[in-house]
C-alpha cells in the first residue's frame, strides 16, 4: 500500500469521528499522539515510553474504556515519566479531544493494521505524515495552510541552494521543518542515506545540521513529530525568533524559510534590540533576521518567501531593502504565481541571496523571472508540480536543465551564462536602476495579455465611455420614476 493511499484511510478516519465533535486539526494533533506510540513499536525506541503505556498494551487491551483511561492517563503523565526530551516536548500539554471510547479504539486498530512499509521495505511513515500536514492545511477551517509551504516549491528552493555536508541550515519560522525535511532528504539522497559518512558526520547530519523555530505549540508539536518520522533528530524551539532569543541564532550556513504574513499584534515592534530597523512588519523583520543570521563568508545563502509588501513599502521596507543589497548579493527574484498556496490570492515572491563578507554595496544586478503574469491558475484542474518550475530553473542556473539540476547544479552561476537564456520572463535590473526607483523591487513583470489584448472588448477608454453613458441613462430613468411618484 503507497503512503497516499494509507494518508486517504487514516484522513478518512475523520469522518468517522465527527460526531465525537473532532476537528481536522484536533484529529491531526491526535494523529500525533497515537502515531508517536506505533512509532516507537516500529523504530524500536518502545523502551523510552513507560511499560505500562506502550503500543503493544493498546492493542491488546480489549476493554475500550480501560484502554481509554489509560490512554488519557498517558496524554497527562508521560512527560514526568519518561527522559526522553523529544517526548517530552511532543506531549507537552497534551490532552485528547475524543469523547468516546470506541472511537479511540477504532484508531488503534485501524493503525494497527496498516502497512507502514511499500514493496521495496521503504520506510513510508514520513511521507505519510506528510500527506496528511497537506490534507490538514488544505482544510479551510483548520486555519493550518499557513503552517505548509507547497512540496513542489520547497523542494525547487532546496535544490538551487544546493546544502552541502557539514553545513548548518536552519528555519526561523519553521512551520511543521517542511523545509529542513526536504534539505535533509537532498543530502541523504546523494550520499546513500549518510552511510557514505563518518559515524561523527552522520551523527552531525541527524543531531545538529538542520534546526527551527515555531510560535504556534500545535505546529511546534506537529514539526517534532515531523522530524522525527524522517529519522531526524533535529532542535526545534519553541519561541519567537523576532524576540531577544532570536539574537542567538546565528552563524548558519543557509536558510530557507516562508515567515509567517502580517504585523504583530497591536502593532508592537519586535522585542529585540539588534535590528537597524526595527517595523511592525513581521516580513520585514524575519527578512532582517534571516540575513543577519548567515555567516559573512560569501558562500551562506538564503531562500526566502515574502509577499509582494516587503518589495515595494516604503520607509523602513526601503532601508530594509537597500541594507539587504548592500550586505548581500540579492541575485534572484522569482516571482511566484498566485493560488499555490492555501490563503487565496496571496501574492509571493521568493528571495534568493548571499551573504558577502563586507557590509556594502554587493548586489550589483538583480534577475528577475516572472512565473505569475499570464500564468495558468492552479488548483485542482491544473495541479501545481514542479513542472512548472522548468523554465525558471533553466534560467536560474544559466542552462541546465530541470531534470538534471540536482546531478549537475553546484550553485549561482555567472551573469553572463544567465544572458544567454533567451526567455521574456527572464530580466537583469542593476542596481543602479534600481535605486532610482526608491529601491523598490516591485519589478520584472511582463505585459499582462488581459489588459493588453482589447480585440474582443474594444478600448479601455471606450469601455468606460459606454459604461458612464450606461450609468447616465439609469441615473436619468430613476429619477423620472421619483418624479412621478411625487
Amino acid at each position: 500500500m503507497s503512503a497516499q493511499e494509507i494518508a486517504n484511510k487514516l484522513w478518512n478516519l475523520c469522518n468517522v469521528l465527527r460526531d465525537d465533535g473532532v476537528t481536522y486539526h484536533q484529529y491531526l494533533n491526535e494523529l500525533t499522539y497515537i502515531l508517536f506510540l506505533k512509532l516507537s513499536e516500529v523504530k524500536g525506541f518502545s523502551h523510552e515510553i513507560p511499560e505500562e503505556f506502550q503500543w503493544s498494551y493498546f492493542v491488546n487491551e480489549h476493554d475500550n474504556a480501560e484502554a481509554f483511561a489509560r490512554y488519557r492517563e498517558f496524554l497527562a503523565t508521560v512527560s514526568d515519566k519518561t527522559t526522553s526530551q523529544s517526548i517530552k516536548e511532543i506531549y507537552s500539554n497534551a490532552s485528547t479531544s475524543l469523547r468516546k471510547p470506541v472511537n479511540f479504539n477504532s484508531l488503534i486498530v485501524a493503525i494497527d493494521k496498516l502497512d507502514w512499509y511499500e514493496e521495496d521495505d521503504r520506510d513510508v511513515m514520513g511521507d505519510i505524515y506528510e500527506s496528511l500536514l497537506e490534507k490538514n492545511a488544505g482544510e479551510k477551517k483548520s486555519g493550518a495552510g499557513q503552517y505548509f509551504t507547497p512540496r513542489p516549491l520547497i523542494n525547487i528552493m532546496v535544490d538551487l541552494m544546493v546544502p552541502k555536508i557539514g553545513e548548518r541550515w536552519t528555519d526561523p519560522a519553521a512551520g511543521t521543518f517542511g523545509f529542513m525535511i526536504s534539505a535533509d532528504y537532498y543530502l541523504r539522497s546523494k550520499n546513500d542515506n549518510y552511510y557514505d559518512l563518518t559515524e561523527k558526520e552522520r551523527q552531525f547530519q541527524v543531531n545538529d545540521a538542520f534546526s527551527g523555530v515555531e510560535l504556534v505549540p500545535d505546529a511546534h508539536r506537529l514539526a517534532l513529530m515531523n522530524a522525527r518520522l524522517h529519522g531526524m533528530e533535529s532542535s526545534i524551539y519553541l519561541g519567537d525568533t523576532l524576540t531577544e532569543f532570536g539574537k542567538t541564532l546565528n552563524g548558519f550556513d543557509g536558510v530557507l524559510a516562508n515567515p509567517p504574513f502580517g504585523t504583530k499584534q497591536g502593532g508592537e515592534r519586535p522585542s529585540r534590540d539588534d535590528f537597524t530597523f526595527p517595523t511592525a512588519n513581521k516580513q520585514l523583520n524575519f527578512l532582517q533576521h534571516i540575513y543577519r543570521s548567515l555567516k559573512k563568508d560569501g558562500k551562506a545563502r538564503a531562500a526566502v518567501v515574502l509577499p509582494d509588501n516587503v518589495l515595494f513599502e516604503d520607509g523602513d521596507g526601503q532601508k530594509i531593502r537597500r541594507d539587504l543589497m548592500d550586505k548581500c548579493n540579492l541575485h534572484t527574484i522569482l516571482r511566484l504565481p498566485t493560488g499555490i498556496f492555501y490563503a487565496a490570492g496571496v501574492k509571493t515572491n521568493v528571495l534568493f541571496f548571499t551573504r558577502e563578507k563586507t557590509e556594502t554595496n554587493n548586489t550589483q544586478n538583480v534577475w528577475f523571472y516572472d512565473m505569475r503574469t499570464n500564468a495558468p491558475s492552479y488548483g485542482k484542474r491544473t495541479p501545481f508540480t514542479e513542472k512548472a518550475f522548468e523554465d525558471f530553473v533553466l534560467a536560474y542556473t544559466g542552462g541546465i536543465p530541470f531534470d538534471k539540476v540536482e546531478k549537475d547544479y553546484i550553485g549561482l552561476v555567472s551573469d553572463d551564462k544567465r544572458r544567454t537564456i533567451k526567455d521574456e520572463r527572464w530580466n537583469c535590473i542593476t542596481r543602479d536602476e534600481i535605486s532610482t526607483k526608491n529601491y523598490s523591487l516591485d519589478l520584472g513583470l511582463i505585459a499582462d495579455n488581459t489588459l493588453t489584448n482589447s480585440d474582443d472588448l474594444g478600448e479601455p477608454i471606450d469601455i468606460a465611455k459606454e459604461a458612464l453613458s450606461e450609468l447616465q441613462s439609469i441615473t436619468e430613468q430613476l429619477n423620472a420614476m421619483i418624479k412621478e411618484l411625487n
